[in-house]
């Protein structure tokens, strides 16, 4: 697939090599010329491969939107330095490689900073960005922005009237992702959990960290018609995305995309909600979910409940 030539994705300037004193000699910018244009085929091949995978179409809609980000993003900047370690989304080292060719593939690349963290499954997140639709002009919250990377996908998303507010709780990361994220007016990255308030209001929240319940920090800052997802995951368990809607009539629309395993999300682990939601998991009918409750009155359509929370299969 070709990069969409005309797309309404506005790009902003990222510095993808070092800046170099001198001037090179003829055959070492060609050499550059070149290395730069087989990354960027590789790019290109890689962002229509994503989208595919996360079910979309890369021509099309948002997944022509998601392509053209993916595209123009130099991954190589968002991860640890070369040589890199690629890993499977099972989490089997792969290959170890200085050439960035090797990120353009659908696997884990470590973040480095000593924390065991990675860039995350491109074509988990594809899906996850597909689900929330940011949309030209929105507000857009990302909770463990990690060094930047989906964070700056949705910059591209909401565009330079839009805002997205990124929130990563490691230093180290928040610094990274402040300097990748430099070229993108339209971003702030706070360093600090975003498991506490404030939080602004915003169309989309993106929580790329686990919880065992919908933090109603999080749901109070939706804004009518704002869509929350997160990994709803028990302790010590694999879980399941859950797409939170709130309706323009108060009502909060809830339905579970895909299984997923994330970190943990500081802030976000209750032990008698991961208790719950471990047994609601385990009766494998989290597909009937169909809306969250803010009230401790749950009725007989009661899928799993929490302090103040639960979710209904009506």
């Amino acid at each position: 697939m070709q990069s969409p030539p005309a797309h309404p994705i506005r790009t902003h300037p990222i510095q993808s090599e070092p800046v170099q004193t001198g001037l090179p000699g003829p055959d070492e910018s060609r050499a550059r010329e070149s290395q730069a244009a087989r990354i960027e085929t590789h790019r290109t091949a890689y962002a229509a491969h994503i989208v595919a995978r996360a079910g979309m179409d890369p021509g099309h809609g948002m997944g022509s939107r998601i392509a053209a980000a993916l595209a123009y993003l130099p991954r190589e900047r968002f991860v640890e330095p070369p040589p890199w370690s690629i890993v499977s989304p099972v989490g089997r080292a792969l290959s170890i490689s200085d050439d960035p060719a090797v990120l353009y593939q659908d696997m884990l690349v470590p973040l480095g900073a000593g924390c065991g963290l990675n860039n995350g499954q491109p074509s988990l997140h594809a899906l996850c960005l597909d689900a929330l639709a940011p949309q030209e002009g929105d507000h857009a919250v990302h909770v463990g922005a990690g060094t930047g990377y989906y964070t700056a996908v949705l910059a591209m998303l909401v565009g330079e009237t839009g805002r997205v507010d990124g929130y990563e709780i490691e230093p180290d990361l928040a610094r990274r992702a402040e300097q990748n994220l430099a070229g993108f007016p339209q971003v702030g990255v706070h360093s600090r959990s975003g498991a506490e308030a404030p939080l602004p209001d915003c169309d989309v929240l993106y929580v790329s960290a686990a919880a065992d319940e919908p933090l109603a920090v999080w749901l109070d800052a939706l804004l009518p018609r704002g869509r929350l997802l997160f990994p709803l995951e028990p302790l010590a368990g694999a879980g399941r995305m859950l797409l939170v809607t709130r309706q323009a009539d108060g009502a909060w629309s809830a339905r579970f995309l895909c299984g997923v395993q994330f970190v943990a999300c500081e802030g976000g682990r209750s032990a008698q909600a991961s208790r719950a939601l471990r047994v609601a998991l385990s009766r494998d009918d989290w597909s009937q979910v169909r809306s969250l409750h803010r009230n401790d009155e749950p009725d007989g359509s009661c899928w799993c409940a929490g302090q103040g929370w639960w979710l209904s299969t009506r």
